[in-house]
């Protein structure tokens, strides 16, 4: 006779299936960051920008390569079976978000690469005739147009994946809601932006990337509204689960490093700076990325520790 012995409220079984750790929040901001830094090279680079003339767009691409690998080897650490990874991409399935966003990934780097070489200045690339050949095609007008133009697709693609790979895990309920693919995409450009404009030695570009970093931090808190909003007049389970946040376990990482922190306070202080009433500060440009890692890990977290079972 086989006897069945299971464990009530073991926090790693019942009601909490918690199976995702550290890894996944730090891949899912370093894949936001990284598609927020390809729609804006994507941005610049169709307005015809030369390699030397100090913009950011021909930096973001080598730190993208970096980021984005640091971010994949995060998601590699998450897996059960490392060894047979390869065989994701033996195929495509069309119905798994999952599949789309490993091939989103892979196809994302050669993109990157071409924006990198195409940053190169040529006299450095003299002792390697066909590379600086390459170099000069994409640095052609029409070539830099798509490459730009691809950027933002690309930039589009990861970003929204992040949110959607979440909402499609019908499991969990928190997840359970259309505007995460919208609000990472919006965190990834809003951290994108928050790091150009800390980066970035061109004082006409900074004021840009400032004030289009103002619009993202705002539709980003509007964003966070709907997403609250929609599970609260969803089902009781919804409302369950979003008053995790709203006097749950989460509600003080959420208001305070998320909205308080990584929001509000950047935002306002990016106001003053943009009327030019103080000088640019590196604090703001840093809650702002605080804030989009702390939005991952609380999400990740919260969403994990909701549950289908009705009180």
């Amino acid at each position: 006779m086989l006897e069945l012995v299971t464990t009530r409220n073991n926090p790693m079984i019942d009601p909490v299936m918690h199976v995702w750790g550290w890894e996944i929040p730090v891949y899912l901001f370093l894949g936001g960051w990284v598609a927020g830094s390809m729609i804006i090279a994507g941005y610049f680079m169709r307005q015809g920008r030369k390699p030397g003339d100090g913009c950011v767009c021909h930096v973001l691409p080598w730190i993208s390569l970096v980021l984005l690998s640091l971010g994949m080897g995060a998601l590699f650490l998450d897996l059960e079976h490392k060894p047979y990874v390869w065989r994701m991409y033996l195929t495509l399935q069309p119905g798994s978000p999952m599949s789309w966003g490993g091939w989103i990934l892979v196809l994302v780097y050669p993109v990157l690469a071409l924006g990198a070489l195409a940053s190169i200045p040529a006299a450095l690339l003299g002792r390697w005739p066909t590379l600086g050949a390459w170099a000069e095609r994409v640095r052609a007008p029409t070539a830099t147009n798509v490459l730009g133009l691809l950027n933002i697709i690309g930039g589009v693609a990861l970003g929204i994946y992040t949110g959607i790979l979440l909402s499609s895990l019908g499991a969990r309920p928190l997840w359970a809601s259309a505007a995460l693919g919208p609000l990472f995409l919006v965190s990834g450009l809003s951290t994108g932006a928050a790091f150009a404009h800390l980066i970035t030695r061109n004082a006409r570009d900074r004021a840009t990337l400032l004030r289009a970093d103002n619009l993202f931090l705002t539709a980003e808190l509007a964003l966070i509204g709907l997403f609250l909003a929609g599970l609260l007049t969803a089902s009781a389970v919804h409302a369950n689960a979003a008053q995790l946040l709203l006097g749950g376990p989460y509600t003080a990482a959420f208001w305070v490093l998320v909205v308080g922190l990584g929001i509000l306070l950047p935002l306002a202080i990016q106001t003053v700076m943009a009327s030019h009433r103080i000088e640019h500060t590196v604090i703001a440009p840093l809650l702002v990325m605080l804030g989009g890692l702390a939005l991952r890990f609380v999400i990740v977290q919260a969403g994990q520790y909701s549950h289908w079972i009705s009180p």
